[in-house]
């Protein structure tokens, strides 16, 4: 950790021991969400999102502002397929934008791109049905008499039929056992891919959501928080993620820093209010993870929904 970042973390850690939690709502203004409406906004993901869950976290770091069984939200086992950079490469190859911005460069990314339009040699070489001949000058249709002809009495009896080779032992004494043997399969045969627990809590300085994430190789053992920017958009890795002390967990992390979010959930506020959408606070982090999809485009948590992101202001 910087000097710098050791001494905004000291000033931060500082202010939030001599000041309160916020009360009172400021969500459309600011972007931000009082201790109520976080904990009001995490069980409406846990309730749309079942691989989302609450935890209490270490009891020795737990908040007095916070329930003391939904100190932060947490999902496990997260698969992470690629690096980001991977994504990156493909995303811009496919034409993808900044959905929003501001002065700042500060972004919400589409996580999806416009697939490029491909035409396969094959379209060509496909005979059309109009050009098919089918009134038999061509392909004259031809019987076999052997197929259909002849007397029914031709054809034997199965009760008649006693071929030795194909009659069933009855005695059980002289039956032959024969076994299926089953083997596992190969190793190589698995997919074996890095998995996160991602992690949100609430930050009391900036009074927003804040992700943390910890990652595992492709062997179940932990990632260095070094790895982990591997998997963090090249745009933001070392910029606005940063390597931390869990709030609630013990050891280091890395984390979404969020001294942005709430100017970013503002802009986006401002969005659907402008196209005649009333943001509704409880809906805060389905729209939170939206944006932070795009600082880890591959770490694929759940964050969808079967109901819009407002109620239509009529």
């Amino acid at each position: 950790m910087v000097l710098s970042q050791k001494i905004h973390e000291a000033f931060k850690g500082t202010v939030e021991r001599i000041t309160g939690p916020r009360t009172v709502s400021a969500f459309k203004e600011k972007g931000v969400l009082s201790v109520s409406e976080f904990i009001l906004a995490g069980d409406n993901l846990v309730s749309k999102c079942p691989t989302w869950s609450w935890e209490s976290g270490e009891p020795s770091k737990r908040k007095s502002y916070l329930p003391a069984e939904k100190q932060f939200l947490i999902t496990r086992n997260v698969p992470c397929l690629r690096r980001a950079a991977s994504v990156e490469e493909e995303y811009e190859a496919a034409g993808g934008e900044v959905l929003l911005d501001n002065e700042d460069n500060d972004g919400w990314l589409a996580t999806h791109g416009k697939p490029k339009e491909t035409k396969g040699d094959e379209d060509e070489n496909v005979p059309s049905m109009e050009a098919l001949d089918i009134s038999g000058k061509k392909f004259p249709i031809q019987t076999n008499p052997s197929y259909f002809g002849g007397e029914e009495e031709d054809i034997p009896d199965m009760a008649d039929f006693e071929d030795p080779d194909n009659l069933i032992e009855s005695d059980p004494a002289t039956r032959q056992t024969m076994y299926l043997v089953a083997h596992e399969p190969d190793d190589d045969n698995i997919l074996r891919t890095r998995t996160y627990d991602v992690s949100i809590t609430y930050d009391k300085y900036y009074q927003t959501p804040r992700v943390w994430l910890t990652g595992y190789d492709e062997s179940r053992m932990l990632l260095q928080p070094e790895l982990v920017l591997e998997d963090v958009s090249q745009d933001h890795a070392r910029k606005t993620v940063t390597i931390e002390d869990h709030p609630h967990l013990p050891g280091k992390h890395a984390s979404v820093h969020p001294c942005r979010h709430g100017a970013v959930m503002k802009k986006i506020i401002d969005v659907l209010m402008s196209r005649g959408v009333e943001p509704e606070v409880d809906k805060y982090l389905f729209l939170f993870l939206k944006f932070v999809a795009s600082v880890i485009p591959t770490i694929e948590y759940d964050y969808t929904m079967d109901f819009d992101l407002g109620s239509s202001s009529s």
